[in-house]
C-alpha cells in the first residue's frame, strides 16, 4: 500500500468552507477512484492560517495514477481551489505503508 500526502493553506476564516469543498471534489474523487484504499484528512490552524493535510491510502502506483494522472507526484487541484488556497504546492509525497494501526474513528 502506497500512501500520498498533499498539504495546502488557507485563511483560517475560509477553513470550514473550504473542508465542505474538498469533500464535494478532492475527497470524493478519492473515494470514487478504484485502487483508493481510504483517507485521512487532518487540520490545524496557527496565527490565522489553516493547514490541511489530506493522506490517502492506494493500493499501487497504477491507482493513483487514475487519481492523479501519468505525473502522479504532481498535486491535483480544482478550478476553485485558487479561491481558497494561499498558494498551490506543487508536488505531494508518496511512502510505502509499512504499519497502518490507527483506532476506529
Amino acid at each position: 500500500m502506497i500512501a500520498r500526502t498533499w498539504h495546502g493553506r488557507v485563511p483560517a476564516e475560509k477553513a470550514d468552507e473550504y473542508y465542505a469543498y474538498i469533500e464535494r471534489t478532492g475527497l470524493a474523487e478519492y473515494r470514487s477512484t478504484p485502487g483508493n484504499r481510504g483517507i485521512v484528512a487532518l487540520r490545524r490552524t496557527e496565527n490565522g492560517i489553516t493547514h490541511f493535510v489530506l493522506t490517502s491510502f492506494w493500493d499501487s502506483l497504477d491507482a493513483i495514477r487514475r487519481f492523479a494522472g501519468d505525473d502522479y507526484t504532481r498535486a491535483h487541484y480544482y478550478p476553485e481551489d485558487d479561491e481558497y488556497l494561499i498558494e498551490r504546492e506543487p508536488l505531494v509525497t508518496h511512502h510505502d505503508v509499512l504499519l497502518a494501526d490507527a483506532p476506529q474513528l
